[in-house]
C-alpha cells in the first residue's frame, strides 16, 4: 500500500474451517522497532496464519496488535499475539462489547469452523482508551480513533499520517454489502464513516474487501447506509411495519456481493432501531 504498509485481504464469505475465521481484511505496518498488526485474526490458528503471511514480508516481530472492534476476527486472535509478546490495544467500548458477546461468538465459531477453533480463548486488550490513543513505534505515529458506534459499539480506525494510510476496521466495507446487526448503530455509523473520510487518506484498507479509494469507500458504505436510512424513514412515515422492510428499494446497491442474503435483514434491523429514534 505504501512504504512498509500491507493489506492482508481475507475472504468475503462466511467463516469456515478453511479461512479459520479470518473472513476480513487486516493491516500490517512494519517499522524499524517492530511491526504493528491491525486486527489479530479470528482464532488462534487464524492468528498463526496471519503470522505466516507477515513472515513472508518481514522478520520484524509484531510488537502491537490493534483491535478495531468487537467482531470475532477483530480480537479472538489476541491470545496468540500476546503469547508472542505483543501488546493488544482496543477502545473501552470494544472491550465491553467483546466481553458481552464472547460466549456467543465462541459458540458460533465452534459451529462454523469446528476443530479449527482449538486453542482459541477470549483474551482482552492490555491497553484501552476512551476516544483516542496515540501510539508511536519506530518513528511512526498511529492515531487510533473511536469515533462512535458503527458496525459494533467500539469500532475504531487507525490513521498513519506519515504513510497517508487509514485502516478502517468495520467502519468501511467495500465490494460486499455491509452487515447491520443488532450490535450495530444505523444512526451513528454514517458519522463514524465521515470521521474516517476526514483524514483525507490516499490509501484506505477497509474492514472487508480489498484496498480501495475514499470514493469507493463512500459509495459502498456511506451511500448505502444513507439510502437505507432514507428508505426506512419513508416506510415509517407511511406507517409501514417491519414485515415490509425487506422490500424497501436498495436496488442501487445490488452490485455488492452478498446483497441477496443480507439486504433484507439489514432493512429489518434498521427498522427496529429507527422506530425507537
Amino acid at each position: 500500500m505504501a512504504e512498509g504498509v500491507w493489506a492482508i485481504v481475507g475472504e468475503k464469505e462466511q467463516r469456515s474451517p478453511e479461512n479459520l475465521g479470518n473472513n476480513a481484511t487486516f493491516g500490517l505496518v512494519v517499522t524499524e522497532a517492530g511491526a504493528v498488526l491491525i486486527d489479530p485474526g479470528g482464532s488462534w490458528r487464524g492468528a498463526e496464519t496471519l503470522h505466516d503471511a507477515i513472515r513472508s514480508v518481514t522478520d520484524q516481530p509484531v510488537v502491537h496488535v490493534i483491535n478495531t472492534g468487537g467482531q470475532d476476527h477483530r480480537w479472538l486472535g489476541n491470545g496468540y499475539w500476546q503469547a508472542q509478546g505483543a501488546t493488544a490495544i482496543a477502545s473501552d467500548a470494544a472491550v465491553e462489547d467483546q466481553q458481552a458477546r464472547a460466549s456467543m461468538q465462541m459458540t458460533a465459531l465452534s459451529q462454523l469452523i469446528g476443530a479449527a477453533l482449538e486453542g482459541t480463548e477470549p483474551s482482552f486488550a492490555d491497553v484501552t482508551f476512551a476516544d483516542a490513543y496515540s501510539l508511536d513505534v519506530g518513528g511512526l505515529t498511529f492515531e487510533i480513533v473511536h469515533p462512535g458506534p458503527a458496525h459494533t459499539p467500539g469500532d475504531s480506525f487507525v490513521w498513519v499520517p506519515a504513510r497517508d494510510t487509514v485502516f478502517t476496521g468495520d467502519i468501511v466495507y467495500v465490494e460486499r454489502i455491509l452487515g447491520v446487526g443488532d450490535q450495530s448503530s444505523i444512526t451513528r455509523w454514517p458519522n463514524a464513516y465521515l470521521a474516517v473520510e476526514a483524514t483525507g487518506a490516499a490509501h484506505i484498507v477497509p474492514g472487508h474487501g480489498g484496498p480501495t479509494t475514499m470514493a469507493r469507500a463512500r459509495a459502498d458504505t456511506y451511500d448505502y447506509l444513507m439510502n437505507l436510512r432514507a428508505q426506512i424513514e419513508a416506510l415509517l412515515d407511511e406507517g409501514g411495519d417491519i414485515m415490509a422492510a425487506p422490500q424497501v428499494n436498495q436496488a442501487a446497491f445490488s452490485y455488492l456481493e452478498q446483497f441477496d442474503s443480507l439486504a433484507g435483514r439489514n432493512a429489518q434491523t434498521a427498522f427496529q432501531q429507527m422506530e425507537w429514534e
